[in-house]
């Protein structure tokens, strides 16, 4: 008995793993979200625009920010990338 509960019990776990990992698409993008850009702090400063982000079975728009790169990085920012069904939120990302 013990082993069956553990491997539904696994099995459930894994599952619910899986599906909070999986990219979400969405049929129709989000309106572009309209903000104005704060003074940068200093010359060194880079804007990391604003992303999206998957809470509560749908997208929620994060504010951008001002960072200083490390490492000679650039900012590379967020897109929608079609996928089969709709929409998927590629978020930005610092790139060498």
């Amino acid at each position: 008995m013990k082993k069956y509960f553990f491997a539904i019990a696994l099995f459930l776990i894994s599952t619910i793993v899986f599906v909070s990992c999986a990219p979400s698409v969405v049929t129709v993008r989000p309106a572009a979200v309209v903000y104005t850009r704060p003074p940068a702090p200093s010359p060194r400063h880079v804007w990391v625009s604003g992303n999206y982000v998957w809470r509560g079975g749908r997208y929620v728009w994060q504010e951008g920010y001002w960072a200083t790169p490390r490492g000679g990085r650039v900012w590379v920012d967020g897109h929608w990338q079609p996928r089969r069904g709709g929409y998927a939120w590629v978020p930005g990302h610092w790139r060498r």
